[in-house]
């Protein structure tokens, strides 16, 4: 079994922390080190180097290459530029074909909390040998907790199993980013589950699949294999520009994959709103002053709760009577928001382009 962790997103809802030249994954968000880097070293303890890939855009792999200096160079897939998903994934499954065309690969976020990662490494384990076994893709999706919008939404059948107390189920559909209103019915309905991006399946399936439901961008990565390096770049530039789950995994019968529920404490570190719900019941991670509060800098809160307040090295800032509220000071950017508007950043993002302010993007 192989893994490619996907580390080429931007991460624009975490902005202003969260930059086109340093995206989220390259910070401390949670813990002691990177994200990328908790994501590499939790993948070691289940592979061996040698079998763990890093796919990013031409435009970060400086940056894998500094936190991951352990990475073997041959192993850094890089992206002639940022195209989405399917073409990140895509061009990856053909990178990985040459080599191992039927070796399991699983694709892993480099932005994810794990909270059990033990349960985590065994349920990818499962995947990796229920392909081999079924010849069908695996997906991972993970019991809602609230009505996200933001997160892909699976649908899943009747239980196919259990292996090593991990639950398989038959695919049902898959819905992306629902509007609100739908979000609060799927949160009812116990048949679904978040979509939490852990393909798993063989380069040779994943190039099929591709090419069966979107044929444009199969043609294209084929193209590229049989290209000359140096013509890669255009043709990489010329891939339509789609999500993964909108170009294949929509249009997949419920015979061609499974469903692994995952209950490994898991946390799409996607937006502010779902970093302060990650880290307020974490007191290894930052300080809460008793009132709800998660602070990182030299802050005081009077009579303030629920927000959350990240603030640079030598800077000092005080919130008084505010609650549930964003305050990301970086120095050269400042974002203030209520909680609940968190998933509002990438719109601000937006307009700040919009006003040419891109410096501080």
């Amino acid at each position: 079994m192989r893994a490619v962790i996907l580390a080429g997103g931007k991460g624009t809802r975490l902005w202003p922390m969260s930059r086109e030249a340093r995206p989220k994954q390259f910070f401390d968000v949670v813990g002691e080190r990177t994200l990328v880097d908790d994501a590499y070293r939790r993948l070691l303890r289940l592979l061996p180097a040698e079998k763990v890939h890093v796919a990013a855009s031409a435009g970060l792999a400086s940056l894998v290459r500094e936190h991951l200096p352990d990475l073997p160079p041959e192993n850094l897939i890089v992206e002639p530029e940022p195209r989405d998903t399917a073409a990140a994934m895509g061009y990856a499954a053909a990178v990985l074909e040459r080599t191992a065309p039927d070796e399991p690969v699983v694709f892993v976020p480099s932005d994810h909390y794990i909270g059990n990662e033990e349960l985590f490494l065994k349920t990818l384990e499962v995947a990796g040998r229920l392909v081999e076994e079924t010849g069908k893709l695996l997906d991972i999706g993970i019991t809602p907790t609230f009505p996200n919008t933001a997160l892909g939404y699976t649908k899943i059948g009747a239980r196919a199993g259990t292996h090593d107390g991990v639950e398989a189920f038959a695919f049902a559909g898959h819905t992306e980013k629902p509007s609100a209103a739908l979000a609060e019915i799927y949160l009812k309905d116990r048949a679904y589950l978040w979509h939490a991006n852990y393909y798993t399946w063989t380069p040779r399936r994943f190039m099929e699949a591709i090419e069966r439901h979107a044929p444009a961008l199969g043609a294209g990565l084929r193209a590229i294999q049989a290209a000359d390096p140096a013509d890669a770049p255009a043709l990489y530039a010329a891939l339509p520009r789609e999500a993964f789950d909108r170009a294949v995994t929509e249009k997949l019968a419920p015979e061609d994959m499974l469903v692994l529920r995952g209950d490994f404490g898991w946390s799409d570190i996607g937006s502010w709103d779902t970093l302060y719900e990650r880290l307020v019941d974490d007191e290894a991670a930052v300080r809460d002053d008793g009132e709800r509060n998660v602070v990182k800098g030299n802050a005081v809160m009077v009579d303030s709760r629920g927000s959350l307040v990240y603030l640079p090295s030598g800077k000092s800032a005080a919130v008084i009577g505010l609650s549930d509220v964003v305050v990301v000071d970086t120095g050269d950017a400042l974002l203030v928001c209520r909680r609940r508007d968190a998933q509002r950043v990438k719109d601000a993002v937006s307009r700040l382009r919009d006003a040419g302010l891109d410096a501080c993007l």
